[in-house]
């Protein structure tokens, strides 16, 4: 069996811990040994929120010691530089370039990390990875759709989880959780998969018709 140990890392309110439970559901129903450790801090917005799985293994403790995961998914800039720690060289890494200052460099007293400066450290570790832009974002009836969904379908489309997890439990999944949002969920996990073929320093785009394309650079 394929085996996959995955970290995710962001702040609380990205639905952060909701990946690994929508990855945790999929892997029962496809009989796939799993084990997870979800990691809060205080805060409840805001607040560095981690998840460790552990997929295709029997017997084993969650925790993946740094270097060791075979995927780290970022749902935010600078906890993704955090969690780039825990990639194995030549993994892969998922970021959502998404923003979230604390605090302290609201006030000017903390710096903040840079697109280029992450992409610069991502780069040092891999160049299997893929950097999704929160501008955008699609929309359904108006509205944003998730962007942990949308992160979600790209992980199976373009990284080690894919060949664990099919395409279309992972769908079904996601749809089952919750059936009253199923459009927007299909939207965004589609728009995820759509996001396969860029490479480090691409990002998804939308064009003016509406269309998700990807290849350009910033």
């Amino acid at each position: 069996m394929r085996t996959c140990d995955i970290v995710l890392v962001g702040v609380g309110g990205q639905g952060v811990l909701t990946i690994a439970d929508l990855v945790l559901r999929a892997a029962f129903e496809a009989d796939v040994p799993a084990t997870y450790a979800p990691t809060k801090g205080m805060a409840q917005r805001g607040g560095v929120v981690k998840a460790e799985i552990r997929l295709g293994r029997e017997n084993v403790g969650p925790r993946i010691a740094e270097g060791q995961a075979d995927l780290v998914v970022a749902m935010e800039r600078s906890e993704g530089l955090k969690g780039l720690a825990f990639l194995k060289p030549g993994g892969t890494f998922l970021l959502y370039d998404h923003v979230w200052a604390p605090t302290g460099v609201m006030l000017g007293a903390d710096a903040y990390p840079s697109r280029e400066q992450v992409l610069a450290a991502i780069a040092s570790v891999t160049s299997d990875a893929v950097v999704l832009d929160p501008d955008d974002l699609p929309t359904v009836d108006g509205r944003p759709v998730r962007p942990n969904i949308l992160v979600l379908g790209a992980a199976v489309g373009r990284t080690p989880l894919g060949k664990i997890l099919a395409v279309e439990s992972m769908a079904a999944t996601v749809e089952a959780r919750w059936p009253k949002a199923a459009e927007s969920n299909r939207t965004a996990f589609r728009s995820g998969l759509a996001s396969g073929e860029l490479a480090l320093g691409e990002f998804l785009r939308t064009s003016p018709n509406g269309e998700l394309r990807g290849g350009e650079k910033r």
